[in-house]
């Protein structure tokens, strides 16, 4: 039996050049599921993902799924892709051991905690809201932090540093005055250590969002990450919110351990592959 794509309908076709694509997974031309391929709107057009893959329920356990998600690699080399990504719930698990034996490795992974009560923060730390006079400076920071981050994990710097510019932009028009926007200086015995921003409304998202967390670099290696992650779940709770998400890449595995510690769980990991 042969396994091949279909297409199930035109192609969508952006002013920027990127496009998408849903085809039928059919067996002997029987349809037995569905993918969709896009150019990733983040990363560029160099970069393909699968946007969804569905094998029918009959028709699971048998391959179809594999031969599939390589057809798309194909797809995707044909229209100049050199990255495929899929983003892939944590509970599940065969769609993970699929991508796995396929040569895909995480990226980064989202996280989430469920909220109770409000955290006590350690003897000598004090919480202030970032003020106007400092955010500029601030935002210089948080844009030179996402910036190297993203170049880190394969992004192009031009497009990197337009994403910044036009994520802050959006999302903090009003600067630290914006609403639905917490901007929070942590200070430890008087001196300030770090800031915290936190998202308390995120259309795509439920609950809370931590943005950006930094300690300063003296002051790193203190404990204070961790107080800064308290001080979030304050915001958000404050905010009548139960749940904080965030999201942290695979090459910083102390941020992970340290999110891990707090409670954090993975709901979504962000795997990635170079078309060779």
């Amino acid at each position: 039996m042969t396994t091949t794509l279909r297409p199930a309908g035109p192609e969508d076709r952006r002013d920027d050049g990127g496009r998408a694509r849903t085809y039928e997974v059919c067996v002997n031309s029987r349809p037995v599921g569905r993918i969709t391929l896009a150019t990733d709107a983040r990363l560029g057009l160099s970069a393909g993902r699968i946007a969804d893959l569905h094998i029918d329920e009959r028709d699971r356990h048998r391959g179809r799924g594999t031969v599939a998600a390589l057809a798309a690699e194909e797809v995707l080399r044909g229209w100049g892709c050199r990255r495929i990504s899929v983003d892939v719930p944590a509970d599940a698990e065969p769609a993970l051991r699929l991508a796995a034996a396929l040569g895909y490795t995480e990226h980064s992974r989202r996280m989430l905690k469920e909220l109770t009560a409000p955290p006590g923060l350690p003897a000598g730390s004090a919480v202030r809201p970032l003020g106007a006079e400092e955010y500029p400076a601030w935002l210089t920071a948080a844009v030179t932090t996402y910036v190297e981050a993203k170049v880190g994990n394969g992004m192009p710097r031009e497009r990197a540093e337009r994403n910044a510019a036009e994520d802050h932009a959006t999302l903090l028009p009003d600067g630290p005055a914006t609403a639905h926007q917490s901007l929070r200086v942590l200070a430890h015995e008087g001196t300030d250590v770090g800031t915290v921003w936190t998202t308390t409304y995120h259309p795509a998202r439920p609950g809370g969002y931590v943005m950006d967390v930094r300690v300063e670099p003296e002051h790193r290696g203190r404990g204070h990450g961790r107080t800064l992650m308290l001080v979030a779940e304050r915001e958000t709770l404050d905010a009548g919110r139960t749940v904080l998400g965030l999201n942290v890449y695979v090459d910083n595995p102390r941020a992970r351990g340290l999110y891990e510690t707090l409670g954090y769980r993975p709901t979504i990991y962000s795997l990635h592959k170079l078309l060779l």
